[in-house]
């Protein structure tokens, strides 16, 4: 499949997926529209990189959704001051996108493989840079971010990553309330972070939250 076609296929992700539904924010928009999905998936799934739902990248895990990476990055507000603390940088894609948006990015990815491939696909991008650690745990040595961002579904939202957001910072994820995913947001104020929900969107498993229960609803 040539260069084009994906340009078609990229172009009409963000009308089917992105503009019909709250992704309003245009330089989300004009991110997603310019990062080559197609590169961060293995070649025998790059003609389905712009589906609607996950795909599968190896080692038991699956890029997020278009739609569920959109809707998290819309709702953070992001703007070239931020700094942020990206969860899950699976093979690279999302933080390929947050370079165009804000001022520096640490993606964070427990898996040593996947881990390896992000490094290789964000060569170049001065402003990102990928740490192999556990989600949970984040990566302290740069905090406080202004912006966390956890880019699949995590059972709960440790202690030990909301330590690690500047006061007035937000935090955007994916949480299971009764089996089902929604989006949530939250602000920090005080050491304390307030959460609510802004939409039921599916997505992809996070691993690495499981017996860490500090956020519920």
């Amino acid at each position: 499949m040539g260069h084009e076609n994906f340009d078609e296929m990229r172009k009409a992700m963000v009308v089917s997926q992105l503009r019909t539904t709250d992704v309003s924010d245009p330089h989300v928009i004009a991110a997603m529209n310019t990062v080559p999905r197609e590169d961060f998936v293995p070649a025998a799934s790059r003609e389905i990189a712009y589906s609607d739902r996950g795909v599968a990248i190896g080692e038991g895990r699956a890029l997020n959704a278009p739609l569920a990476t959109g809707l998290l990055l819309n709702t953070a507000e992001l703007t070239n001051e931020d700094n942020v603390l990206l969860v899950g940088a699976a093979t690279g894609y999302t933080a390929a996108v947050l370079a165009h948006l804000v001022n520096q990015v640490v993606a964070v990815e427990q898996s040593a493989k996947l881990a390896t491939k992000a490094k290789a696909n964000l060569t170049g991008l001065d402003n990102v840079t990928v740490e192999k650690a556990s989600h949970k745990d984040g990566f302290a040595k740069n905090a406080p971010y202004s912006v966390i961002i956890i880019d699949g579904i995590a059972d709960s939202i440790p202690s030990s990553l909301t330590d690690q957001l500047a006061d007035q910072g937000r935090l955007v994820g994916s949480t299971l309330d009764n089996g089902v995913a929604r989006l949530v947001i939250g602000h920090k104020a005080g050491g304390t972070v307030g959460y609510q929900y802004f939409a039921d969107c599916g997505g992809v498993s996070l691993p690495g939250f499981e017996k860490d229960k500090s956020f519920t609803f």
